[in-house]
C-alpha cells in the first residue's frame, strides 16, 4: 500500500458561499451625554441605509437605531440600541483597534497597520457623531475614525450575529457516526472524476470534513498516481517518513507498519503536533490469502459516547497528558519524534478536537502526579473496550486500485494479520 500524507491548505470555507443578509434601516443618534466620562454625542438628521447585515430574513424591515454612549462606564463602551430592543455594545478599545482610516488600515493587504506598542488600551472617544451611514469618532488622543454603521452591524458582539457569522465562515458541521450508519455515510469517488470536476472535488474534500472518511475507486495502479488528487488540494505535507511511503513487508524495519503482522487499533502520527490534515492509502497489490482486513472505528464517536455516559472517565482522558514518541530510521536517517497531548483534545467550546490513541507509540515516560496513574489506565481501557466494541467499528478489505482517505484527528485504524 502507498499511503500519501497532505495537509488541505485551499479549502477555505470548503467553497462555501456566504450569504450576506440584508435589511432597510432607518438610523437616528441621540446625544445621551454621561457627565462623568467626558464623553459627547452630536445629534444627526434621520437617513436612510441600505445593506448587508446580519438579521435574519425574516425581520426585513425599517428599524430606528440609537447610538449612545452608556452611563456609567466612562466612555469605555459604545451602544447601538434598535427600536426592537437590541442592545449592540462595543468596547472602544475594540472601535480604536479597528478603526478602518489609511493611517491604521491598508485596504490594499487587508489588514491593520496599527503600531501595537503605543497602542493606548485604555483610549477614549471624546466626541460621537453621525454623518450619512457613518459613525465618526474623535479620540482623547486627537485621532479620527469613521464606522461604516453596517460594517459596525455584522460585527456585533451580540449572541445571534457571532452565531451567524461562524455558522456562514465555518460551515462544516462534523457528524460522527457508529456501526449502523457507516454504509450509509461511506462515500466512494471515481479517481479521474475528482481531477476532472470541481464539483466532485468539493463534494470529495466535504464528506471527507464532515465524516472523516471516504473512498477513491479506479485509481491508477502506479506509484506516483494518487499524489495527483493531493495535488489538486494543496502543498503534500512531509514527515520523517517523507512525502510518500511503501507501507510493505520490510525486514528488520524499526516500524510496525512494515510487517505482515497485525496492527493494532491506532491513530496516525500522536507524537505530532501539528498534524496533516488527510492521511491518503493507495493499495497498489492485495494479498490473495487471509487476513489484510481494515478495521476503522470514528474515535469522535466513541468520545462523545463516553462523555454522555461515562463523563469522569472522559474527563481523565481530557485532563490528563500522555508522552507519544516514535524513534526509528528512514531512508539512512535515524528520528525521534515526542508530543505530550492527552488522549483526547477539546476545542475552546469543549467539544471533541483530536484523538491520539497508539499503543505501540505510547512512550514508557508518563510524567503525571502518581495519583492519576491507575485512573488513567482505568479510563484508557474503557476508551480501547469503546474503539472494538461491534457497535462503534467496521471492517472491509480495500481491492486494488482503491483509497481509503481518512483525516488524522479522529479516525482510529488496524489492519490484520496477513496469512
Amino acid at each position: 500500500m502507498q499511503s500519501v500524507r497532505t495537509l488541505v491548505l485551499a479549502t477555505a470555507k470548503f467553497g462555501s458561499k456566504v450569504q450576506s443578509l440584508k435589511a432597510s434601516r432607518q438610523l437616528r443618534f441621540s446625544s445621551t451625554f454621561s457627565s462623568t466620562s467626558g464623553f459627547r454625542a452630536v445629534h444627526s438628521s434621520e437617513v436612510k441605509h441600505q445593506g448587508p447585515v446580519a438579521k435574519p430574513k425574516d425581520e426585513e424591515k425599517q428599524q430606528v437605531v440609537l447610538v449612545n454612549a452608556i452611563r456609567d462606564i466612562d466612555g469605555s463602551m459604545i451602544t447601538i440600541g434598535t427600536s426592537t430592543g437590541e442592545q449592540h455594545q462595543y468596547p472602544s478599545v475594540w472601535l480604536r483597534d479597528n478603526c478602518q482610516c489609511p493611517k491604521c488600515f491598508n485596504t490594499t493587504m487587508q489588514s491593520r497597520t496599527v503600531d501595537w506598542k503605543y497602542f493606548d488600551i485604555n483610549i477614549k472617544p471624546t466626541h460621537v457623531m453621525a454623518e450619512e451611514n457613518q459613525l465618526k469618532l474623535v479620540w482623547n488622543d486627537g485621532h479620527e475614525s469613521d464606522y461604516d454603521l453596517n460594517w459596525l452591524l455584522e460585527r456585533s458582539f451580540t449572541e445571534n450575529v457571532r452565531k451567524e457569522w461562524m455558522k456562514q465562515h465555518y460551515p462544516m458541521t462534523r457528524i460522527s457516526w457508529g456501526t449502523v450508519d457507516f454504509n450509509k455515510i461511506l462515500k466512494k469517488y471515481d479517481f479521474n472524476d475528482i481531477l476532472n470536476s470541481d464539483a466532485t472535488l468539493l463534494d470529495w474534500l466535504e464528506n471527507i470534513a464532515t465524516y472523516g472518511i471516504a473512498l477513491i475507486d479506479n485509481t491508477p495502479p502506479q506509484e506516483d498516481q494518487l499524489r495527483r488528487v493531493a495535488d489538486r488540494v494543496g502543498f503534500i505535507r512531509r514527515t520523517q517518513y517523507g512525502e510518500e511511503y511503501m507501507v510493505k513487508h520490510q525486514p528488520g524495519t524499526s516500524n510496525l507498519a512494515y510487517t505482515s503482522g497485525n496492527l493494532q487499533m491506532h491513530t496516525d502520527l500522536p507524537y505530532y503536533d501539528y498534524k496533516p490534515g488527510i492521511n491518503m492509502l493507495h493499495c497498489l497489490v492485495q494479498t490473495e490469502g487471509t487476513g489484510g482486513e481494515n478495521q476503522v472505528t470514528d474515535a469522535m464517536h466513541v468520545a462523545e459516547k463516553l462523555k454522555r455516559e461515562k463523563p469522569e472517565v472522559y474527563k481523565v482522558l481530557t485532563e490528563t497528558p500522555v508522552e507519544w514518541c516514535d524513534i526509528g530510521q528512514e531512508s539512512g536517517y535515524s528520528f525521534h519524534s515526542l508530543y505530550r497531548t492527552p488522549v483526547i483534545l477539546n476545542d475552546s467550546n469543549g467539544d471533541f478536537l483530536r484523538a491520539d490513541y497508539s499503543q505501540q507509540q505510547r512512550d514508557s515516560h508518563f510524567s503525571v502526579p502518581l495519583d492519576q496513574v491507575i485512573p488513567w489506565y482505568e479510563a484508557h481501557a474503557a476508551f480501547t473496550e469503546e474503539l472494538y466494541n461491534p457497535e462503534n467499528t467496521v471492517y472491509f478489505k480495500l481491492k486494488e486500485r482503491m483509497s481509503i482517505n481518512n483525516t488524522y484527528t479522529r479516525i482510529s485504524k488496524s489492519c490484520a494479520l496477513m496469512r
